[in-house]
């Protein structure tokens, strides 16, 4: 039973876990791994930039038997779509991120001397990579996505983007202390000192 559960716990034929038997807990023994993995849910900062849900993250990982456990390296790649968070234009690119993470055996000195949440387990000789790719993936990720590094932005008085404007662009400002004045003297043109007389 308790394989039941362990098994539902880390589904096997999720494309995020890989099979360590054939590393069979001997120091020294590696293997290769490629592939990509389509993301089910988007990753990052919804309207703002992220991983888009259905989209590839290319992983080039080497995972390595050691002492404690399966440590793994390499990278993970994935497209990335967001707006500028100055002039708001839509955004596509990439990230890549470098990955390094010890996945504990059970009943390992590591195992037993950490707390669950500060080192990956392996679970029946499986790892799980969605959580270290994930989190590595969001921490890379802008929190104020540019289009260039020298985007201007928006103008403050009309709202067009200053890269699509003149040279010179501006707009006349008013000191609040005047406008009734400047306001009084736009209605009565005409009127004036010589008008009078």
């Amino acid at each position: 039973m308790s394989e039941d559960k362990s098994a539902s716990h880390l589904d096997a034929r999720s494309p995020w876990v890989l099979d360590t038997r054939e590393l069979g807990r001997r120091a020294g023994l590696s293997r290769a791994v490629q592939r990509d993995v389509e993301v089910t849910k988007p990753l990052g900062v919804p309207d703002v930039i992220v991983v888009p849900e259905g989209a590839k993250v290319e992983l080039d990982l080497l995972l390595e038997s050691v002492v404690e456990g399966v440590l793994v390296t390499g990278t993970a790649a994935a497209p990335v779509t967001g707006h500028c968070s100055r002039c708001l234009d839509p955004i596509s690119d990439e990230v890549e991120v470098d990955l390094t993470e010890l996945y504990a055996y059970p009943d390992s000195t590591t195992e037993e001397t950490t707390d669950e949440d500060e080192i990956m387990r392996l679970v029946d000789d499986r790892i799980d990579l969605e959580p270290a790719v994930r989190d590595a993936v969001v921490l890379a990720l802008p929190l104020a996505p540019l289009c260039t590094d020298d985007c201007a932005g928006l103008c403050s008085e009309c709202g067009v983007k200053w890269a699509d404007l003149e040279p010179g662009h501006g707009h006349e400002t008013i000191d609040p202390r005047w406008a009734a004045l400047v306001e009084r003297f736009d209605e009565n043109p005409a009127s004036g000192p010589d008008k009078q007389a």
